[in-house]
């Protein structure tokens, strides 16, 4: 009888010195597994120890993915039973009130999952057409009355362009340029480049025959822009582009944009902005796209539609037609001889360099091609990483006589 207590007690002690052993193991396993050393071989009793821990392991690993599609299912029709908010944005970022909306005619804001623009991607024939690799693409024009500069950024793609038109109807005194911005792509670039020109231009010889005046001149250059919205989004492509635009005409200047390209004016040294930014920090913008039920937030500093855009004025974007508009805002101006030159240019430029700082150094450039080389070397060496071009255009030859 003393014997086999004896050996009880025994084998409670070497039980007891196993379980501290196993516990001293695994303290020390744990260490060694986050050193970047390799550990040596475990023994017998170590490698018994890994596999009983191994098979927990695996155990556990097929139970999460046994619950987690019941969890996503949940999680789902949670989601569709949940009752819509809507929410008052204050000036700040932050929601002030929140209640339910209740089913009725009026049209309320409610946010949206949020909706991504489409970022462009090139396929095989265009990265064939490139050499196989995506270089960074510079482009340089000048032509009577006018010169440019354009650099790409980060983006794979080059999603900047420019339209150009002179001796409109043979007389040299009517001219037309833009600049464009692009985003998704460069489809919408590509066919703002292409047409709004020609619209605009077409829709001025249907009031050509007729005694015009500004307001005449006005609506032509709306419906310029709007057909050529209405004509690309039939095309039922997804991207879109904010553009800038002058016609040049009888001694008149006339300045449109949707977005946040920019025309500014130097009348004696003086900048002179002709156009103002389409951004969601201005409160009409804001008002006029959450009074159509678009919902407006700020993420990051940056007002954005719908998530995402964070212009609210441009030519395609199908979808958010709803509350991106094509309508441009036009000013006009009668050109006197104080009016020497145009800076037309991208975002690229202008959130990087003021008007006045863009001004300057063209009037202490010679060259004015060198001028807007500069202006992208400048924007570029402040962090600029998006695509920038600059338009300079001369505004002597368009002043009539006596003015």
């Amino acid at each position: 009888m003393v014997v086999v207590q004896d050996f009880l007690w025994a084998f409670s002690i070497f039980s007891l010195v196993w379980y501290f052993l196993q516990g001293l193991f695994r303290v020390i396993s744990m260490a060694l597994s986050l050193n970047s050393p390799p550990c040596p071989s475990p023994s017998w009793a170590s490698r018994s120890f890994i596999d009983r821990l191994g098979e927990c392991l695996v155990a556990e690993e097929c139970s999460h993915e046994t619950d987690f599609p019941s969890k996503r299912r949940r999680g789902e029709k949670g989601l569709h039973e949940s009752t819509h908010t809507m929410q008052k944005i204050s000036l700040g970022c932050g929601v002030q009130e929140e209640g339910e909306v209740k089913k009725g005619s009026v049209k309320v804001r409610k946010r949206p999952a949020r909706i991504v623009v489409p970022e462009f991607c090139p396929g095989f024939d265009q990265f064939c057409e490139r050499g196989g690799r995506l270089e960074e693409k510079e482009i340089e024009d000048e032509g009577r009355d006018y010169c440019l500069a354009s650099k790409k950024g980060k983006r794979e793609v080059m999603e900047d362009g420019h339209g150009v038109m002179v001796d409109i109807q043979g007389d040299p005194q009517q001219a037309f340029f833009t600049v464009i911005d692009g985003h998704g792509g460069r489809a919408a670039v590509d066919y703002v480049a292409e047409n709004l020109g020609k619209n605009i231009v077409k829709a001025l010889e249907n009031i050509e025959d007729s005694k015009h005046g500004d307001n005449q001149l006005q609506q032509a250059i709306h419906g310029g822009y709007r057909v050529t919205d209405e004509e690309f989004l039939s095309k039922d492509v997804s991207s879109g582009a904010c553009a800038a635009s002058v016609l040049l005409k009888d001694g008149e200047l006339h300045a449109a944009n949707v977005g946040d390209c920019r025309v500014v004016l130097s009348r004696n040294g003086v900048a002179e902005p002709l156009t103002n930014d389409h951004r969601l920090c201005r409160e009409d913008e804001r008002s006029r796209i959450e009074n159509s039920g678009g919902y407006v937030h700020c993420i990051n500093g940056v007002w954005r539609v719908q998530g995402s855009l964070a212009v609210s004025r441009a030519i395609g974007d199908q979808h958010l037609k709803e509350w991106i508009i094509s309508e441009p805002e036009i000013k006009n101006l009668h050109l006197t001889s104080d009016c020497e030159f145009l800076i037309m240019a991208s975002d690229g430029l202008w959130d990087k360099v003021n008007n006045q700082e863009a001004v300057d150094l063209v009037l202490q450039e010679k060259n004015p091609l060198q001028s807007c080389k500069k202006l992208v070397d400048l924007s570029t060496n402040r962090g600029n990483k998006d695509d920038i071009t600059v338009m300079l255009i001369n505004l002597q030859r368009f002043i009539k006589s006596g003015n």
